[in-house]
């Protein structure tokens, strides 16, 4: 096998091999932390571990009789592991258009090396068995780098199906009905936005627990992949005004996170919210019985930036594109108390969780070691971990004196620096690489008010109202995220000085 053409196809092979592993995999896709891929991950374990001992067969060694066999057996399995993994990938997330386009060129080139790699197999075939060393040079040496690079994926995305299914198996061990517990009595709850990172835990949540769940999505295929049984409806127009339904939880817009903020972008964000909150109000005005609750999603960006103040619901906000986002998206929805309609503006923290969310995008890079601080790493993370939001979310609606503002958010926030260190220590990395702030400023105002700057929100409301959080801390949330047991839950990363000082305090 001295073909120039064939080691010059080997080697696209192995760059467009290495391009799709990296780029889309680890990067955009993060496929070793998202539990729906457990099945795509072992197949790519079996298949990197293949294509490891071809390389090391081709790039060293002559094949003959029974080798040669093998050798062709070993690609004819890879060939089918591969169109396995086509099936799985189009039944279990939607693939960019570059992944795509990736895949089609590593077929149409693996396919050409086996037409120039298989004759010569077959006519060492028919020759008596034996492994004979071969050394090609610098093709040699690429092989064995390459080997090496798919052997270790292989052991990486093996170790990772079991992480995700560690993960998946405490997401789906009965708790989710657990979360709706407080819900005592059968409800209809329409959810906007179910198709999103907490959307599907809250249907799943509630779905599991017996409640009549109706989903508004606008892709199907999206909502095809939420944990039944629930409705799903395109539009709120197939919504009858006849129909009785208890609770609206609306959670629908585009991720404040999802790119930088251009114009457009802002305009997208802003009209993204508005439309569907809109939407529902005009819906409650059309009920013969209005709902009760109208849940309203908002964040905590409505605050502004501020310094180590300690913010509850009675604070104000200050001026920034996050604050005039939140106050409009409130602002809209307080309209549904023209109906009678009870309303709560949910301030949502960092939620926590490894399929979605801020921590998702974090979770690749700290994996490597290449994790640290953002800036000075001063500011403020008020967070809270998914399964408790869920659970808040179902105390709300069982609370009829929860009214207005109310943060969702973990009693104990941690700085930045903090936040760093607990993240690498969960996953038995260093966090010593800080990024630097005049890096990310780069970004703007994304940057500014999403990364580096913060606030120390306190739920002061709902620790009055008598919840309590399961994850008070960041430790304990992590070690259940991550699945690295349970945690300490006595560990203060804070002092809880912070949470005395603000259920203390009485505001107008």
């Amino acid at each position: 096998m001295t073909s120039q053409l064939f080691w010059t196809l080997i080697l696209i092979q192995i760059a467009m091999g290495a391009f799709d592993t990296l780029y889309h995999h680890e990067l955009t896709e993060r496929l070793p932390w998202r539990a729906s891929q457990q099945y795509e991950l072992r197949l790519h374990a079996i298949r990197n571990g293949l294509y490891a001992a071809v390389f090391v067969l081709i790039g060293w060694f002559e094949t003959h009789g029974a080798w040669a066999v093998l050798l062709m057996t070993i690609l004819a399995i890879e060939v089918a592991i591969t169109l396995m993994d086509f099936v799985e990938e189009d039944l279990s997330r939607p693939l960019p258009a570059s992944e795509r386009i990736n895949h089609t060129l590593l077929a149409l080139n693996y396919g050409a090396i086996l037409v120039l790699l298989v004759p010569v197999l077959l006519a060492w075939s028919h020759d008596a068995t034996a492994l004979k060393p071969a050394f090609y040079g610098i093709w040699s040496i690429l092989t064995a780098l390459a080997a090496a690079g798919v052997l270790v994926w292989s052991l990486r995305d093996h170790f990772a199906a079991r992480r995700m299914q560690r993960i998946a198996d405490a997401e789906t061990s009965g708790r989710a009905a657990e979360l709706a517990g407080a819900l005592a009595e059968r409800r209809h709850v329409l959810i906007t936005g179910a198709t999103g990172f907490i959307g599907k835990r809250l249907v799943a949540a509630l779905a599991g627990a017996g409640h009549h769940v109706t989903v508004l999505a606008r892709n199907p295929a999206k909502a095809a992949r939420l944990r039944p049984p629930f409705r799903l409806i395109t539009s709120l127009d197939q919504i009858a005004g006849s129909e009785p339904i208890d609770t609206i939880i609306n959670l629908a817009g585009e991720p404040t996170a999802g790119g930088l903020w251009t114009l457009a972008r802002r305009r997208l964000l802003l009209r993204s919210r508005l439309k569907m909150t809109r939407d529902v109000v005009r819906l409650i005005g059309r009920f013969d019985r209005k709902p009760a609750l109208l849940i309203s999603g908002s964040a905590i960006g409505w605050y502004g930036l501020w310094q180590d103040e300690a913010l509850t619901e009675f604070d104000g906000g200050k001026a920034c594109f996050t604050h005039r986002l939140c106050d409009a998206w409130e602002r809209m929805a307080m309209r549904a108390q023209r109906h009678g309609t009870r309303v709560v503006r949910l301030r949502i923290g960092l939620v926590l969780g490894a399929d979605g969310g801020l921590l998702s995008q974090m979770l690749t890079p700290f994996e490597f070691g290449l994790g640290g601080r953002m800036g000075h790493g001063m500011q403020w993370m008020s967070w809270i971990e998914r399964d408790d939001l869920v659970r808040l979310i179902a105390h709300v609606m069982v609370t009829p004196s929860l009214n207005g503002a109310v943060n969702a958010t973990a009693p104990v926030p941690v700085r930045n620096e903090l936040f760093a260190h607990e993240l690498g220590r969960a996953l038995r990395r260093p966090a010593l690489l800080p990024v630097p702030a005049t890096l990310l400023r780069l970004t703007g105002d994304f940057a500014e008010e999403l990364l580096l700057g913060g606030q120390q929100v306190l739920p002061d409301k709902v620790l009055g109202s008598g919840f309590e959080f399961r994850h008070e801390t960041l430790r304990s949330a992590l070690a259940t995220v991550l699945a690295r047991g349970s945690g300490d839950h006595n560990y203060r990363a804070q002092s809880l000085h912070n949470v005395m000082v603000a259920t203390s305090r009485t505001k107008a």
